[in-house]
């Protein structure tokens, strides 16, 4: 029996979200949705995931924030999913622990 990867999903937009997620689960991801930066903090603390993929866009906190945050007491792998193409806001997303950038 293989244990599932644990995915945290950050993402407030409900249809990236759902065709982010069946996409994970049909290739047998375990998915835990986050839809705002407070929500995602606290899955992330309570949830212990394997990776964190992270939108920057949300309604509460800056997706930047929200990495900070976690970065101040884990390690866990993230990797930012973004629209956003200013070469700047990727630059300062790997400075502040990101570990990859999509």
């Amino acid at each position: 029996m293989t244990t599932k990867i644990n995915v945290l999903l950050i993402e407030d937009d409900k249809s990236i979200n759902s065709f982010i997620t069946t996409s994970l689960e049909s290739n047998g991801y375990k998915v835990t949705n986050a839809l705002t930066g407070k929500e995602a903090i606290s899955l992330a603390a309570s949830f212990c995931p394997d990776i964190i993929l992270l939108d920057l866009g949300l309604p509460d906190i800056d997706g930047l924030e929200v990495l900070k945050q976690i970065r101040s007491w884990s390690n866990v792998p993230v990797i930012i999913i973004s629209a956003r193409s200013k070469e700047q806001e990727k630059v300062t997303a790997l400075d502040l622990g990101a570990d990859d950038y999509i």
